[in-house]
C-alpha cells in the first residue's frame, strides 16, 4: 500500500545510503583531524593507534582481530608504527612468551591531538543543526557505534601523559613489566 515492502531482516537501504553519505563526511573529518600527523600517519595506522588507546595493550593477533585484518598485515603495521616511535613492543609480565604492543607517549599524543581537532570539526558541522536535530544525530550515531563495537572515549583506559611507555593504569605493575 505505502512504499516498497522492506524485508523483515536486513538493513534498510535508505539507512545504508544515509550512513554511506555520512561516512564520507566522517572520513573527510578524520583525515583533516590528523593535521600535520597525516603526512606521517595513514588512516589505517591511526585506527591502530585508536584501538590501542581505547583497548589498551594487545597481542598482534588480537589487534588484527580488532582491526579486521590478517595477523601479517597487523604485524607489518606494527613494524611501521614502532619505527615511527608511536607504539612499542614488550613482553607480558604474566607470560614472558607473550609480546604485547602498546602506545608510546608520542602515539597517545597523535590520538589526543587528532581527537581534539576532530571534536572541533564535528562541532562546526553540528552547530549548523538545531539542538533537536543534534540530539537525534547523537542518539543514532551512538547506537550505530555501539553496534560496531566502538568503545566511547569516556570508557578508554586512562594513561597519564607522563606515564612510561607501555604502562597500563589498570595494572600498576605494567610499567615495571615494560621496563624489563
Amino acid at each position: 500500500m505505502g512504499g516498497p515492502a522492506q524485508p523483515e531482516h536486513g538493513p534498510d537501504e535508505a539507512a545504508v545510503d544515509a550512513v554511506l553519505a555520512a561516512s564520507r563526511t566522517l572520513i573527510a573529518v578524520a583525515t583533516k583531524s590528523l593535521g600535520a600527523a597525516a603526512e606521517e600517519t595513514t588512516i589505517a595506522q591511526y585506527r591502530t593507534l585508536v584501538v590501542l588507546a581505547s583497548q589498551g595493550p594487545r597481542r598482534v593477533v588480537d589487534l588484527a582481530g580488532a582491526l579486521g585484518v590478517a595477523q601479517s598485515t597487523a604485524g607489518r603495521m606494527c613494524d611501521r608504527l614502532v619505527r615511527k616511535g608511536l607504539i612499542r613492543r614488550h613482553r607480558a609480565r604474566a607470560d614472558r612468551r607473550v609480546v604485547l604492543v602498546s602506545l608510546t607517549a608520542a602515539g597517545r599524543q597523535v590520538v589526543d591531538q587528532a581527537t581534539v581537532r576532530r571534536r572541533e570539526l564535528i562541532a562546526g558541522i553540528l552547530e549548523r543543526l538545531p539542538p533537536r536535530r543534534q540530539r537525534a544525530v547523537a542518539g543514532a550515531l551512538s547506537v550505530f557505534a555501539a553496534a560496531a563495537g566502538e568503545i566511547p572515549d569516556s570508557q578508554w583506559p586512562r594513561q597519564p601523559p607522563d606515564a612510561p611507555a607501555g604502562s597500563d593504569p589498570q595494572r600498576p605493575d605494567a610499567a615495571a613489566e615494560a621496563a624489563s
